[in-house]
Formats: structure tokens, C-alpha cells, sequence
């Protein structure tokens, strides 16, 4: 899919896809366990796996210098029934999921001091499924920046330790103007957590300001305090918080918090690309377009830098579809944008499909000559295309309309314009770019 990288630069990484393709490290004696796991990673994840049975595998395999992003660690292993290889791990700075078949309180809190990133326990056929969630979770966050404010330097540094061990890419602020500023500097930051007591101002004028800027679709924050008024949480939530959680806090039940709320924002990320997104083709859709186009436009105005608009239409679709069917006529649609977003793939401009056989292109810094110079290009490359049938080749063109962008109109003016030499480019033969140069 073609989304230009600086009108998506906002968007939460989506954790799905960014986790494939991590180095993990499985440590169990038991084959069958670890086959399983082995074969999911690999087969639904893409993740490299190696696989120690032993402490002395283990050992073999780090001395061989490799690297990874996450560990599974049973703790009870030959040669090393102590969790000694845990340590080890630890120490090698790989986030480690503890995986047992004995758990107790007193296990909990020696794991946990530890810092290992997650632990499951071998007591139902579900156990294998959490032990990969928790691992495809650590690769996920590995993209995920969360700002952490507090003016107590201890409790700051111990959330952002806890924060850290999860993989998360964090920064620390002790106030509330430097969060802001730190925001502004970091616009992939997804989750802010910040304290109430701080000197500059307070939780709820922090969270406030946030909001202003940043709507809970895009960045979640999250309230933390040691105040003993139950209120705090309410008066939080009411100020544009996601959610509040009072010290001292259960570990587990922060890190779950968390991850809920960077579950969301990739749950609706989804859901934007799909609103957004042309169904046949995959390339950004009408509404996409005429809500990205505006503010593109209005930058490029302000900084006196051109930019110009291209109607595309393919040549004589109708008698195409009536001659093969719509199927055929889907089969040039998916063809032809995927042409396109070739092309212009890394541009910076703005292609989308309006709908039925008409695309259209929001050209960034050029001016009519070189706009004009880009879509014959384009048509050329339309032109060269082939759509294979079953017993022939299929020939596609196009026609292009280009209109400059002068001065501040409504977009669908730009539009209107582009479409109207479009209109031209039809009339005087088709297979041709006609651009407002023409017209004198």
C-alpha cells in the first residue's frame, strides 16, 4: 500500500507486521515444546529460531557470537537446574520469557527482580500459545516510543527500567514543558506516562495541553500517581487520560495497561487504513486523498514552493469491460495502480484511486514543466504495460490532465481543473498528457 511517508509519519507502528522476522532464542528440554514453538515462529511470525535442549548447547551457541531479540527460558534445564541460564541471558541483555512447569510467589518475586520481560507456567494447552504472544508483544515495542514524566528522578528511573526490559525505545522527562518539548522532537512516541506532582505544572495541565495536539487515536496516555485521593484517577480520565493507575503499582497489571492501550492504537490504525485504502487496489482512496490534500497544499502555498495536480483516466475502460468482463477490467485496475505506486513509490507525492478507472496524483514540489515531465513518464509506463489473459496480452493507456496550483482555492477546485484537461487529453486522441502550459 502507498502512503506517503510524511502525511502517515504520526501513525503507531502496526504491531502485527512490525513483529516479524525477530532472532529468537528458545532454551527447553523438551523437544516437543520446543518444535512447537519453533515451528510457529517460523511459520506465522518469520522469525529466526535456534534451539538449545542444554545449558551446554546454550553456551556452545553464544560463544558462536549470535545475537537476539528475545529469549524463552525454561528455568529447570540439563546441567543447569537452577536458573543459572536465565542469569545468563539476563546478562547478555536479551529480554527473557520465563517458561515453567513450578511457580510460586516466592518464583514471582525472584523473577521479577531479576528483570525478566514476561514468565508462563506448563499448566494447560494454551501455555504455548501465551509464552509466543508475549514474545511477538517484546518484538512489536522494539518500534514503540513511550515518554515517561516525573520529577522524582527514583521514580522515574525505575518505570523507565521497567519500560525498557519490554523493549520500548524511551525517554525521561522531569517536567511537564520539557515533555512537551520532547514531544514535539519525537512524533513516533504512542504513550506518555506521566505523573501528577510535578513543578512546572500538574498531571491534568500536562495531559491537557497534550490533547491539544494529539487526539487519543494517535497518542494514549496513561496517569500514575502515589496520592492517596481515589479522585485523582477521575480527574485524570476527565482531562483526556486513557487510563490512571496508583502507586505502588502491581507490575504485571502496569505492563498489561500498557499494552492495552498499544493494542489499541494499532486496532485503530488498522481501522484508518482500511477507511482509507482503495479496496481493489490497495493505493490511498478518495477519501484519503481529499483529506491529505488540503493541508499538503497549503504547506507547499505557504513556503512558496510548487506543486500542480494530475487527473488520470484509463483509455476506452467501458469497451474494455463490456469485451472481457469486469473481472478482466479488475484485473487492469490492480495493474495499473500497481504501475503507478511504482513509480512514484519514495516521491513524496500523493496517488490515489478516486474511483471506477480515475486516479489521481497531488504533485509536491514541481512545477507544470517538470509535473508534466513526471506524468509522461507515467503514461509511458502505462503504455508499456501488459495484462495477461489466457490466450493473449492485454494493451492499457492512459490519459493524464495536469493543472497547476497557483493560489489558495477549495481542493475540489484543483480538481475540477485537473479533470476539465483531462477532458482535453480525450478529445485530441487520447494516450496523452495536456497541461495547462497547453492552453496559450
Amino acid at each position: 500500500m502507498y502512503f506517503p511517508e510524511q502525511i502517515y509519519a504520526r501513525e503507531p507502528s502496526m504491531q502485527r507486521g512490525r513483529a516479524e522476522q525477530g532472532r529468537i532464542l528458545v532454551i527447553e528440554d523438551s523437544r516437543s515444546l520446543s518444535s512447537i514453538m519453533r515451528h510457529k515462529l517460523e511459520t506465522d511470525f518469520s522469525c529466526q529460531v535456534t534451539q538449545c535442549a542444554s545449558a551446554d548447547v546454550f553456551r556452545e551457541v553464544m560463544q558462536g557470537g549470535q545475537t537476539f531479540d528475545v529469549a524463552v527460558v525454561d528455568l529447570n534445564l540439563p546441567g543447569a537446574s537452577d536458573g543459572e541460564v536465565l542469569d545468563a541471558v539476563i546478562a547478555e541483555g536479551i529480554p527473557a520469557v520465563v517458561f515453567t512447569a513450578d511457580f510460586n510467589r516466592d518464583l514471582r518475586e525472584r523473577l521479577l527482580q531479576k528483570g525478566v520481560a514476561d514468565y508462563h507456567v506448563k499448566n494447560n494447552e494454551h501455555a504455548i500459545d501465551l509464552v509466543l504472544s508475549s514474545v511477538i508483544r517484546l518484538l512489536g515495542n522494539r518500534d514503540v516510543g513511550v515518554l515517561v514524566v516525573d520529577d522524582l528522578p527514583s521514580a522515574r528511573t525505575m518505570l523507565a527500567d521497567l519500560l525498557r526490559v519490554q523493549k520500548f525505545q524511551v525517554y525521561e522527562a522531569s517536567t511537564g514543558y520539557q515533555a512537551m518539548e520532547i514531544l514535539a522532537r519525537q512524533p513516533h512516541i504512542e504513550l506518555v506516562i506521566t505523573d501528577y506532582h510535578m513543578p512546572d505544572m500538574d498531571g491534568y495541565e500536562l495531559t491537557r495541553r497534550i490533547r491539544r495536539d494529539h487526539s487519543s487515536d494517535r497518542l494514549r496516555i496513561i496517569g500514575i500517581s502515589s496520592s492517596a485521593d481515589r479522585l485523582l484517577s477521575a480527574s485524570f480520565l476527565k482531562a483526556g487520560a486513557n487510563d490512571f493507575v496508583y502507586r505502588p503499582y502491581v507490575i504485571e497489571e502496569l505492563q498489561c495497561r500498557i499494552q492495552h492501550n498499544i493494542e489499541t492504537l494499532a486496532q485503530l490504525q488498522q481501522l484508518r487504513v482500511a477507511a482509507f485504502s482503495d479496496y481493489l487496489t490497495g493505493l490511498p482512496n478518495r477519501r484519503y486523498f481529499f483529506d491529505a490534500g488540503p493541508a499538503q497544499v497549503a504547506g507547499r502555498l505557504e513556503r512558496a514552493e510548487p506543486c500542480c495536480i494530475a487527473m488520470l483516466d484509463i483509455d476506452h475502460f467501458k469497451k474494455l469491460n463490456d469485451t472481457y468482463g469486469h473481472e478482466i477490467g479488475d484485473r487492469v485496475l490492480q495493474a495499473v495502480g500497481a504501475k503507478l505506486a511504482r513509480r512514484l513509490e519514495g516521491s513524496g507525492h500523493l496517488l490515489a484511486r478516486l474511483g471506477g478507472e480515475e486516479f489521481s496524483v497531488l504533485i509536491l514540489g514541481l512545477d507544470v514543466e517538470a509535473g508534466s515531465a513526471l506524468c509522461e513518464t507515467l503514461r509511458s509506463d502505462i503504455e508499456s504495460l501488459r495484462v495477461a489473459l489466457d490466450d493473449q496480452d492485454l494493451n492499457v493507456t492512459i490519459s493524464i490532465g495536469l493543472a497547476e496550483i497557483a493560489g489558495r482555492e477549495s481542493f475540489s477546485n484543483y480538481l475540477a481543473a485537473a479533470d476539465q484537461l483531462l477532458y482535453l487529453a480525450k478529445s485530441y486522441g487520447r494516450n496523452r498528457v495536456y497541461s495547462e502550459s497547453m492552453l496559450s
